[in-house]
């Protein structure tokens, strides 16, 4: 039986922000109803321990997030939210205490991706405070994410930028050095107990509108990671917000069915041999980080 590290599941394909590097999905705008969310947890249990509220929206939007976090303990899950993080002073009353809550990460590149983004400093407070009193109370994970960087190692704006939000987060952990001078792209810094920041390069979503190259490489979909989206779509990796390596309907058939048809094993066992059988993961360029051509 396929067990998996990670596991996306999309709890609302709507977000309250359009931002320059995530294409706004075709699909229709809906939030995850909690018998879904649980016969979700039910299929998925056997090949699981930690679920992502992640893959396109954004999850604090969900009105009921909190009573999905005790759904997700009742059932024996652990739980990580991806957030842009400008809803968190709402949302934080409904995330505060909850067994089940093991990390949260922030997108903080969101707010500049945001062509409407304003107070940024406030933005970041209401953040903060947020990792403040979250990891106080419980041995909660935080990741801050800025991956906005460019190949040509950022623009002066983009750099200038990310100098006000890194000072920020350099004054409330009283850091004594700059993190640009620590982190590495595509790896991350300790700030201070459980709590990370990681800087990367600005990706672009796989779209079949790409440019495809000869399909060489590796993946990690089906082997150490699957998604479903808000409609019961079950999809190989997180990468897949459209849903177009529609794999089946957790609603329509067993999960542990889907994982193991026939579209499934084409993929996977042509990963096995260095391979993308998918249009779309011959245009994806994630493909090419994990393992190369």
């Amino acid at each position: 039986m396929k067990k998996f590290k990670k596991f996306y599941i999309e709890t609302t394909s709507i977000c309250n922000l359009s931002c320059s590097f995530c294409p706004p999905t075709q699909r229709q705008a809906r939030f995850i109803a909690l018998e879904e969310f649980k016969h979700i947890l039910d299929e998925i249990k056997p090949h699981t321990d930690y679920i992502y509220f992640h893959l396109k929206g954004e999850p604090l939007l969900h009105p009921k997030i909190d009573q999905m976090l005790d759904i997700s303990e009742e059932k024996g899950f652990k739980v990580n939210i991806t957030t842009n993080g400008t809803l968190i002073r709402k949302a934080a009353p409904k995330l505060l205490g909850k067994p089940a809550l093991r990390q949260m990460n922030f997108s903080l590149h969101s707010f500049d991706g945001h062509e409407g983004s304003v107070d940024r400093e406030g933005y970041i407070q209401s953040v903060l405070s947020f990792v403040r009193e979250a990891t106080s109370i419980s041995d909660m994970l935080v990741s801050f994410r800025l991956w906005n960087l460019t190949q040509d190692n950022e623009t002066n704006l983009q750099r200038s930028r990310n100098r006000e939000t890194l000072a920020m987060i350099e004054k409330e952990f009283n850091l004594d050095y700059k993190i640009e001078e620590r982190v590495v792209p595509g790896s991350g810094v300790k700030l201070a107990e459980r709590i990370y920041l990681n800087q990367d390069h600005e990706f672009e979503w796989p779209s079949l509108h790409a440019k495809e190259d000869e399909g060489r490489g590796f993946c990690h979909a089906l082997r150490n990671q699957a998604g479903i989206l808000v409609d019961g779509t079950v999809v190989p990796c997180c990468l897949d917000g459209e849903g177009i390596i529609n794999l089946g309907n957790v609603h329509q058939a067993p999960f542990s069915e889907i994982i193991e048809g026939e579209r499934a094993n084409r993929l996977y066992d042509g990963f096995s041999r260095r391979t993308a059988v998918e249009e779309l993961c011959r245009k994806c360029g994630y493909r090419q980080r994990f393992g190369g051509a």
